[in-house]
């Protein structure tokens, strides 16, 4: 009888309390947001509403073919947005999330972007639920209540487990089963290996309002010059010998990275994803302060080209 291998986790559970997190919140995210999260939580809504002349950059899934058929123009047909959000964290638990170089772990940042964005939902009495996508993977329904939030974010903070490949296709594709209503879904991960993760958010994108949340190590953007090290890939565990003082060597990292990051870009957008870039030697609030900013801008100024509308 063999007995089965140890899986062991990389840090220690809690090193950040749940309390601390939400502090940052209330006080540094909640002031520089001025209490406003239009720009975060829009609702997709479920009752609707009037038809309107269509307009460039308007959702061609809401296009109102009946309007659109009787006055020759295409027409869409908006929704009236809900009072209650349905929000669905996908969280990449896999080992490459237990590095960093920076202020904390992709994990950690990782935990915290999450983190915010339940606590700003389960403000507002909206449903939160999540999944993580490591060996010891957790699912955790949507249900409202602050207590629910707690027990969301105690349940994501748990840290990455040794030699943990993930299946972020597949956590997406539990959301995707689980989620019956529109909402928000939110996935954090780094987006390495194969975009497997590719087809899955293009099926969430389709119903659902996505954010993709890329949480990177400055070193693994460009490596600095600290002579020869040995360098491990965390989730197969091979080791290499890498010559740091080889300025060729760095330069072909650089580029390296630079293109899969550009590749990285071009397959979010394509997938139908907003895209939020965390790292771990920046600060994180105001990195999402300023993407919120960047989500209300584009949808005022959309909004702010609507003809008036026409009754149907």
């Amino acid at each position: 009888m063999h007995a089965l291998p140890v899986r062991r986790r990389l840090t220690s559970p809690s090193t950040v309390p749940i309390e601390q997190l939400q502090l940052t919140v209330m006080r540094r995210l909640d002031g520089l947001l001025a209490g406003d999260h239009a720009g975060l939580f829009p609702g997709h809504g479920t009752e609707r509403g009037e038809a309107r002349p269509y307009i460039p950059g308007d959702d061609p899934r809401h296009i109102d073919w009946a309007v659109t058929a009787r006055t020759g123009d295409a027409h869409v047909r908006d929704t009236i947005a809900d009072h209650e959000l349905e929000l669905w964290l996908v969280l990449d638990t896999s080992t490459s999330q237990a590095f960093g170089t920076g202020r904390s772990s992709k994990h950690e940042l990782g935990w915290s972007a999450a983190g915010a964005f339940a606590l700003l939902a389960g403000r507002g009495g909206n449903r939160v639920g999540a999944v993580t996508s490591g060996l010891d993977a957790a699912f955790i329904p949507a249900r409202p209540g602050r207590a629910h939030v707690a027990v969301v974010l105690s349940a994501l903070h748990s840290p990455p487990v040794e030699h943990d490949p993930g299946n972020l296709a597949g956590a997406i594709n539990k959301v995707r089963l689980a989620a019956k209503r529109r909402g928000m879904v939110v996935v954090v991960s780094d987006f390495h290996g194969e975009p497997e993760w590719e087809r899955p958010l293009r099926a969430i994108s389709a119903r659902h309002d996505l954010i993709a949340v890329q949480v990177a190590d400055a070193r693994e953007m460009e490596l600095t010059d600290v002579g020869q090290i040995a360098v491990v890939d965390p989730e197969t565990g091979r080791r290499r010998l890498v010559d740091t003082a080889d300025a060729s060597l760095r330069a072909r990292y650089r580029e390296a990275a630079t293109r899969r990051q550009a590749i990285l870009n071009a397959r979010l957008a394509a997938a139908g994803a907003d895209h939020l870039s965390l790292r771990t030697d920046r600060d994180w609030v105001v990195d999402l302060v300023r993407f919120v900013t960047s989500r209300r801008t584009r949808r005022q100024a959309a909004r702010a080209g609507v003809r008036p509308l026409v009754r149907s």
